[in-house]
């Protein structure tokens, strides 16, 4: 019963926030992007050093079978321009809506499960808020948003810092919701620092080198719109999760909570019954 009205929860706030999600990618992001792809046909890639005969012809071979193995990739299968992409960009959406409704329902409910007096609403607006800062804000003040054609440093190496500064804003948030010392302040301060100390990999050329003068004064000016745009859309995801999850929990999920609580004589469960 509790796991059928958690995901039936789940998938309601999933569908409304995934959708306002893609209204405000079509009005804000991708507009964007598609102006910035087509600078990048004008992108001079930077020429490869000069190598013997027989590493070129090795390198030769290796480009052409990698170049026929990614034609074969792409002509696979890739959603067309239009409402065939919209459409598939509104599923990737709802399905990303869907697994931030679990997780935003497990804080909630962990919080609940410790005692808190906290209104649902009000409870799923503090959640919101965290995890807006640990998915999208603190993240992207060291890595910010790229539009297509823009140079950058290794994936991978921006990818690990990027869980480091999201998995260090989440351990900053629970200092503060679990800690009872005042000494949880410096710990939110320790853990929020901690990636920036590291700092966020960065590359030392311009990341718009490989264009001319009017494509780049274009696309730095695009890249600025980009980074607000991603700030509204993350904006709007976070602030229709905290309440719609907020509503959806407390008409589906938190009654149900409570009754196992009570059946588990778990701690503090008068204490949450009160506010709903």
């Amino acid at each position: 019963m509790m796991f059928q009205r958690l995901i039936f929860a789940a998938l309601a706030v999933a569908l409304l926030v995934g959708s306002v999600q893609s209204g405000v990618q079509q009005l804000q992001a991708v507009p964007i992007i598609l102006a910035a792809e087509v600078f990048e046909s004008q992108k001079v890639e930077a020429p490869e050093p000069v190598a013997a005969p027989a590493m070129a012809a090795a390198h030769a071979h290796a480009d052409a079978a990698a170049h026929s193995h990614a034609d074969a990739a792409a002509e696979e299968w890739a959603p067309a321009d239009g409402a065939e992409r919209a459409f598939w960009t509104w599923v990737a959406n709802v399905l990303h809506a869907f697994s931030m409704a679990l997780l935003v329902f497990a804080v909630m409910g962990v919080s609940l499960y410790r005692g808190s007096s906290l209104r649902s609403l009000a409870l799923a607006a503090w959640v919101a808020a965290a995890g807006w800062l640990t998915f999208h804000f603190w993240p992207s003040l060291g890595l910010h948003a790229e539009i297509p054609g823009m140079d950058a440093a290794r994936l991978g190496s921006r990818q690990g810092w990027w869980v480091l500064a999201a998995g260090s804003a989440a351990l900053a948030c629970a200092s503060l919701a679990v800690l009872r010392s005042h000494l949880r302040w410096v710990a939110a301060a320790a853990w929020l620092a901690l990636p920036y100390v590291i700092g966020a990999p960065q590359i030392t050329a311009d990341p718009l080198a490989g264009f001319s003068g009017e494509a780049q004064a274009t696309l730095r000016h695009l890249g600025s719109q980009f980074i607000w745009a991603t700030t509204w859309v993350s904006l709007s995801f976070w602030v229709s999760m905290g309440l719609a999850g907020g509503l959806a929990f407390q008409r589906w999920v938190r009654p149900a909570l409570l009754t196992l609580l009570q059946r588990t004589e778990g701690p503090a469960v008068g204490t949450a019954q009160a506010p709903q």
